[in-house]
């Protein structure tokens, strides 16, 4: 059945305190044409105003012990078989799962038989972020970096309450858990609701257009730019901007190392890492730097270095001091850029262009050329870990065998099912013109040929796997083993 004839339903979650309860009165309350039916699994959390419900034409539905989750999946069951009776009152469905809630369970139940199949579809997860607490919750409990991984959409909400290096750290975080996600800065939940309803998240192409560089193979480096220097010595700092800003840190500065008096000292203790980079992943090892020399200063000129700095992350590398030196060429030297008022110097023999790879974005520890800026720059897919919570994308042109496909999935459905969160394609299989799209949760799973391809255009297999302690290797061998 067409997609159009289903019933499309969108879960809302994301931990205590995100918003769900702001963004969903903003969605009941907005003239988006839309009949609501609203499934409820939190007595007493959502004040909802029942006049502003009952004049929309939206009903409010409670499962009955406060919580929706595998042991009491019957209930949105008995509650959805409920809804269609009354098919006619409504045209959209809204879960809304408590904060602790895992998604997963609720995504499956759409899974389930063959009539919930024709009857409603999945449009979408949204998950909500607190932009305040949200790395906090990272560090000490599992079910928000789980909301994070099941999200088609994520919500960066209260963004008005932290700053730009804040925003952008925490993104790089989501990223690198759900490389699919759309993300939206938010404040009180403000969003289109066009970017929440009808999204149509499990459309891959759709998904992946927002973030095209997650199917990029795996860099060792975040960031790379590419400059036209002059001959001579360049200055690379990092953290504040001024001496005076780092002086207010309360460093000493009456000490016998030979280092130019910018720079910072990790042997005073007060200087504990308090700073806004310290989230989640070590640099205690100092950041990797490789500095090239490339044919001109652009984006091409960057782009024929990569292959040259990939081979450079891979070799032993030097520690430069605060105060010390870096030259040009296949070298990977690692910086102590964590701490306020590093300087470390390019010593540049003659003009020309050189491209800059970091292996973190250098926003992290505000790391930049004096005097200088990129003519063209390029941002890599990131490389953070968060309690093994990551995403693997795979794509390749050759098409698959369909019956060795359908045996892979369902070895990946029996033997990871429950680390794999999400799993969504298009897949070209031999001998036949339409593309097979597929998604899952957990161990529900569901595929089928849908339009043909495109007509005169190349085909291509893209794979997207999201969940913990995941083994691309592994990915990566049982998709080959797939191909016809």
């Amino acid at each position: 059945m067409a997609t159009t004839d289903r019933v499309p339903v969108t879960v809302l979650t994301g931990f205590l305190g995100s918003g769900k309860t702001t963004l969903l009165n903003r969605i009941l309350s907005e003239q988006h044409g839309k009949r609501i039916a609203v499934i409820e699994n939190e007595f007493g959390e959502v004040g909802v105003d029942h006049q502003l419900v009952i004049g929309a034409e939206e009903e409010i539905f409670e499962t009955n012990n406060g919580c929706i989750c595998c042991t009491v999946r019957g209930d949105l069951l008995r509650i959805l078989g409920q809804l269609l009776k009354r098919r006619d009152k409504f045209d959209y469905i809204i879960v809304e799962t408590t904060g602790m809630a895992d998604p997963g369970p609720v995504a499956q139940t759409f899974f389930l038989d063959d009539e919930f199949k024709t009857q409603f579809v999945l449009d979408a997860i949204v998950t909500l972020v607190d932009a305040r607490h949200i790395e906090g919750h990272l560090e000490q409990m599992n079910e928000p970096a789980e909301q994070v991984a099941f999200a088609d959409v994520v919500l960066l909400n209260k963004t008005d309450l932290v700053s730009e290096a804040d925003l952008e750290r925490i993104e790089r975080r989501i990223r690198a858990m759900n490389g699919t996600a759309r993300i939206f800065r938010t404040r009180n939940a403000d969003v289109p609701i066009a970017q929440v309803l009808d999204v149509g998240a499990f459309d891959l192409q759709r998904a992946l257009a927002v973030d095209g560089s997650f199917l990029e193979p795996q860099y060792p480096f975040e960031w790379a730019g590419v400059y036209a220097l002059s001959a001579g010595e360049h200055m690379l700092r990092s953290g504040a901007e001024s001496h005076a800003a780092h002086d207010h840190h309360g460093h000493d500065h009456d000490h016998h190392h030979e280092h130019g008096p910018d720079c910072a000292h990790d042997h005073h203790a007060e200087h504990a890492h308090d700073h806004d980079h310290d989230h989640g992943h070590d640099h205690g090892d100092g950041l990797g730097v490789v500095l090239l020399p490339v044919a001109a200063a652009t984006a091409d000129g960057l782009a024929a270095s990569i292959e040259t700095a990939v081979r450079a992350f891979a070799e032993d590398s030097t520690a430069v001091a605060c105060g010390g030196a870096l030259s040009p060429g296949p070298q990977l030297f690692r910086i102590d850029a964590a701490h306020e008022g590093g300087q470390f110097h390019l010593q540049v023999p003659q003009a020309g262009a050189y491209a800059l790879f970091f292996e973190h974005a250098p926003s992290e520890f505000n790391l930049r050329l004096e005097g200088a800026k990129p003519a063209a720059e390029r941002r890599f897919a990131s490389h953070h870990h968060d309690g093994e919570i990551s995403s693997i994308g795979i794509s390749d042109p050759r098409p698959l065998d369909p019956q060795k496909f359908n045996d892979w999935m369902s070895y990946l459905l029996k033997s990871r099912g429950e680390d794999i969160f999400r799993m969504k394609g298009v897949v070209s299989l031999q001998g036949e013109d339409r593309r097979y799209v597929f998604h899952g949760v957990h161990m529900m799973y569901d595929g089928q040929l849908e339009r043909p391809w495109p007509a005169g255009k190349s085909r291509s297999n893209t794979l997207v796997f999201i969940g913990r302690k995941l083994d691309r290797q592994e990915l990566e061998a049982g998709f080959h083993s797939c191909l016809a």
